[in-house]
């Protein structure tokens, strides 16, 4: 069957491998239909392999080349005798951590911190962009009827997003700042408006970025850090220039960061969202001057599918505004990984069809 594999810096190959010959009792067997590219295949394509194994995985056993894909919906090709949840023909969104379900921090309901965590598309045998995958039973959610199997798909960045949301204490009435406007970014942007936040201010320096969220008419202002002093215009237009309630930093940048945290109201909150690839110089005594809460996610609960689902179910989280491209597996790398990676480049969320 054919599959995107990984083999490591710059080096994705679409090829032909075997299809899955086993199936566990608690396994489901499916087709994948459309399958997101995340910002972590594109660290892995640029400078990898990062969390791609070089040897065994230590409770997957997945070691490279990896087929890739953990943001994908499924169809439902077969299921173990033990899985009652899931049935042959259902469509499903796929919740990629696998993890065991009975060390410490799993059987606190924190799965996603297990030290042992895998990850379909990274850290397991299977993964989205290949012909058929193997999951086990607790990565499937059913979609709804009336979600498209590209929502479906995107119900994977939406719990990243949400997560984020959710630990900055967003509710109706809020004022939110967002740094950096990449998919997650986006997302973010998106479920603040679900959440009936009163202002959304969003600091990022693509031009390109920049307009699509303008284009999603939900933010009341997109600024450009390098043009505008994102602090000075936040408390110039906040309740008596106090600044935002909360500050969600999207971008992974140290300059971000800091901007969150100057931006942010006393007794806020900020939370890092975004991945650093190094260190940070931060102020924590400016952080106790303004007795603030600084929060930093990873993941997200896997127990977030069936609320994701709803709220995209319901229209009121249209995650589709975010696609920007959709490709077939052959052109991953030119129209997929590099296109992405280009600086000036107008893509904010590409798909690849599966089928």
């Amino acid at each position: 069957m054919k599959a995107v594999r990984f083999y490591g810096k710059e080096d994705v190959r679409v090829e032909d491998v075997a299809a899955p010959s086993a199936l566990g009792d608690s396994q489901v067997l499916v087709k994948p239909l459309t399958c997101g590219i995340c910002g972590t295949d594109l660290h892995e394509f640029a400078g990898g392999p990062i969390v791609t194994p070089r040897v065994p995985h230590k409770f997957t056993g997945a070691v490279l080349p990896q087929i890739l894909g953990h943001e994908f919906s499924a169809e439902v090709i077969e299921a173990g005798k033990s899985v009652t949840r899931v049935r042959k023909g259902d469509r499903v969104s796929i919740q990629p951590l696998v993890m065991p379900l009975d060390d410490y921090y799993s059987r606190r309901g924190l799965n996603h911190l297990s030290p042992s965590m895998g990850c379909i598309g990274l850290s397991w045998a299977w993964g989205g962009m290949s012909e058929l995958a193997v999951i086990n039973d607790y990565n499937a959610n059913v979609l709804p009827e009336n979600v498209t199997d590209e929502q479906g798909a995107m119900v994977e960045p939406t719990a990243v997003a949400l997560y984020g949301v959710d630990r900055a204490k967003v509710t109706g009435g809020s004022t939110v700042l967002i740094t950096g406007a990449g998919p997650i970014g986006a997302l973010v942007v998106l479920i603040c408006s679900a959440f009936g936040a009163s202002k959304i201010f969003v600091s990022e320096p693509n031009a390109n970025r920049r307009k699509h969220i303008e284009d999603m008419g939900v933010a009341t202002a997109i600024l450009d850090p390098k043009a505008v002093n994102v602090v000075d215009y936040i408390r110039e237009n906040t309740e008596e220039g106090v600044g935002v309630d909360s500050a969600i930093e999207c971008s992974g940048f140290e300059a971000a960061l800091n901007t969150c945290v100057e931006a942010v109201r006393n007794h806020g909150t900020v939370v890092q969202t975004g991945l650093h690839v190094k260190k940070a110089l931060v102020d924590p005594a400016l952080w106790a001057l303004k007795d603030i809460t600084i929060e930093a996610t990873w993941c997200y609960e896997v127990t977030m599918w069936p609320r994701v689902m709803r709220m995209v179910s319901s229209g009121k989280l249209p995650v589709e505004k975010i696609i920007t491209g959709r490709i077939e597996p052959e052109a991953i790398v030119e129209q997929g990984f590099r296109s992405l990676l280009n600086p000036s480049g107008k893509e904010m969320k590409v798909m690849v069809n599966m089928t």
